[in-house]
């Protein structure tokens, strides 16, 4: 790690730095590595605080208990060797344009000890894939007392306060014989599709937690799962169609809904909306916005918008300097240069496929295109119950709204896609029978 201190000589090969290895930023890498890396036409670096990814959309899943996250990690420094690119592990913390260098923090055991010191890291081209953060517009309480869904730690987090809220409600039950109220309420804020699908898997997961664990639990009269949202419908990014047959699902799974409802406080065993309801809450998910990551804060000279997303142009570069790059859940593209995209993994993938083109070709000095959004549609899963969506053609354009078992199977696909892209179509066929083997051998929830 030493070298990354030191001045870079003339002659060094072109460095391009990656800030960030979730979808975006991983595959980028990866595509790299695999041309540029590995002919050593340029040195490609991959910085992530983590040791190992994980894909975003599969939290919902890890937070219910119904996947274990480590047979699903990709680790970052595996990747790297089979993929020629390099790998640091650590907190970005500072960005210097005028120099072109990052500062990555340093690393600490669990006592607190110094592993490995802060370092700045120099760079010809800079990619910031640093994802998003949840936005509690300023609402009371909610940053101190609601959980959220970023990364897999605090995926961790909800699945042992919901066992814990079980095993607490089952004793009562067994000391007490219950009432008439649920014994456990789930609040999840927010009802865009992680707010949904969390909604769904929770659901079911204390359904299977009656059967293996909390015998004494009615998971429908004991549990209550409710799902708060402002606008008059769930998933208001979808059609009024697809959403009615959301509402449809979620009601069969005996999750409530709130709908035209804001809430104006988070408390540590309430909530209140702005209609004057105070709804008891043992856990509470904030799932209603994003926001920047607060590290693109401590980048001067970069442009942000209100969310604190980096601004870029049509080629994904920063509108204030060239030389750096945004993908992902950090970018928003200029307003006066063009439309913006979704924060999804699919635009991230989008982005990355471009990217990686398009750094090969500045090396060699050619033109590149813009960067031109290609919307494939939109799938939201309710586990065992179903999917529902729509999918995107561009030629011919047409779009198709689908549901039920086809819904789920192409859901499950997108996962799987996103596997071969990054890692190959034999390491992801390998991945997927051995989780289908460790899926069959284990009890379908994580019991504790």
């Amino acid at each position: 790690m030493e070298q990354n201190t030191k001045q870079r000589s003339n002659d060094a090969p072109h460095r391009i730095v990656i800030v960030g290895g979730g979808a975006g930023g991983l595959e980028l890498a990866t595509r790299l590595g695999n041309t540029v890396g590995r002919k050593r036409r340029a040195e490609v670096l991959l910085v992530d605080r983590y040791p190992t990814h994980f894909w975003k959309p599969l939290l919902h899943e890890a937070a219910s208990g119904h996947i274990d996250p480590a047979q699903h990690d990709i680790s970052y420094a595996v990747q790297a060797k089979r993929h020629s690119f390099r790998f640091v592990q650590g907190d970005f913390k500072a960005l210097d344009s005028n120099e072109r260098r990052i500062t990555v923090a340093s690393m600490v055991d669990e006592e607190n000890r110094e592993i490995v010191p802060a370092q700045q890291i120099p760079y010809d081209t800079l990619v910031l894939a640093v994802g998003s953060v949840t936005n509690f517009f300023n609402v009371a309480g909610a940053e101190e007392e609601a959980l959220r869904l970023e990364n897999v730690e605090q995926a961790e987090q909800f699945r042992r306060k919901l066992l814990a809220a079980c095993f607490r409600a089952g004793h009562e039950k067994n000391r007490t014989g219950g009432s008439e109220e649920p014994l456990v309420n789930v609040n999840i804020i927010g009802g865009g599709a992680t707010g949904v699908e969390l909604a769904a898997s929770v659901r079911d997961a204390v359904e299977h937690f009656a059967d293996y664990r909390f015998a004494a639990l009615d998971p429908t009269k004991d549990i209550c799962v409710r799902v708060i949202e402002g606008n008059d419908r769930v998933l208001p990014g979808l059609s009024p169609e697809l959403s009615a047959a959301a509402l449809s699902h979620l009601l069969r799974l005996n999750v409530q809904i709130m709908t035209k409802a804001r809430v104006i406080e988070v408390r540590k065993d309430a909530l209140l909306t702005a209609a004057g309801d105070v709804l008891p809450s043992d856990l509470t998910l904030w799932a209603a916005g994003v926001a920047g990551a607060p590290s693109l804060s401590h980048c001067p000279g970069l442009r942000l918008n209100r969310n604190g997303q980096m601004l870029i142009n049509t080629t994904l570069q920063s509108v204030a300097d060239p030389r750096i790059y945004a993908i992902g859940d950090c970018a928003s593209i200029d307003p006066n240069l063009g439309t913006g995209w979704p924060i999804t993994a699919q635009a991230a993938h989008q982005q990355a496929v471009y990217l990686a083109s398009a750094l090969a070709a500045n090396l060699t000095l050619k033109n590149i295109s813009e960067f031109r959004y290609r919307d494939g549609g939109t799938l939201v899963s309710f586990g065992s119950a179903g999917a529902v969506g729509r999918v995107a053609s561009q030629m011919p354009p047409i779009t198709i709204s689908v549901k039920g078992s086809l819904a789920r199977i192409l859901y499950a696909l997108i996962y799987r896609r996103h596997l071969v892209f990054v890692t190959g179509t034999l390491r992801a066929s390998a991945a997927t029978v051995s989780q289908w083997i460790k899926g069959r051998l284990s009890p379908p929830v994580r019991l504790h």
